[in-house]
């Protein structure tokens, strides 16, 4: 059953928000992916919002471009904690709208918010939330950061090893 639920405005977002879904296969954590318009499906929206911790998920990640309303929506719609991605479309401002738009929230409508493009994050932090309650992915989150720690030292090394 999906723990994590990945949505986006449109199909043109999906190029970005593959990076969560990466992400999160390398985890083995399940997600269901779908596409939600905050404005041209609302009532979709309304929906996918109302029920999502009924049915089981446990983290929502949306991805949005433009005005990017999505991510809010769903946060204002759902217990469950939102991770939002700007996502740089081709009618932003430099996706500079986006991020300001999942940004700046009202109080008591937060939205984690990663950088612009930046659904690789919204995957790790996904899964570092489920990894709260679940000591498997804790670990696997545990050993991709040292993993991450073991790529510096090695650049590092490969560096010093170099005639500059």
């Amino acid at each position: 059953m999906a723990q994590i639920g990945i949505i986006m405005g449109s199909q043109s977002d999906l190029p970005v928000m593959e990076e969560a879904i990466q992400i999160l296969k390398s985890f083995q954590i399940d997600y269901e992916v779908e596409i939600v318009s905050a404005h041209r499906t609302p009532e979709k929206m309304m929906e996918y919002g109302q029920k999502a911790h009924t049915r089981g998920l446990k983290v929502i990640i949306a991805g949005a471009g433009g005005a990017a309303h999505l991510p809010g929506m769903i946060a204002a719609l759902t217990p469950l904690p939102v991770i939002g991605v700007p996502v740089k479309s081709s009618n932003s401002i430099d996706g500079w709208d986006s991020v300001l738009s999942i940004l700046q929230m009202p109080g008591g409508v937060p939205v984690a918010t990663v950088a612009l493009n930046g659904a690789k994050n919204a995957g790790i932090l996904a899964a570092q939330i489920i990894g709260t309650a679940d000591a498997a992915v804790r670990d696997q989150i545990v050993a991709y950061k040292e993993e991450l720690k073991s790529k510096v030292i090695e650049s590092n090394t490969q560096l010093k090893n170099k005639s500059l």
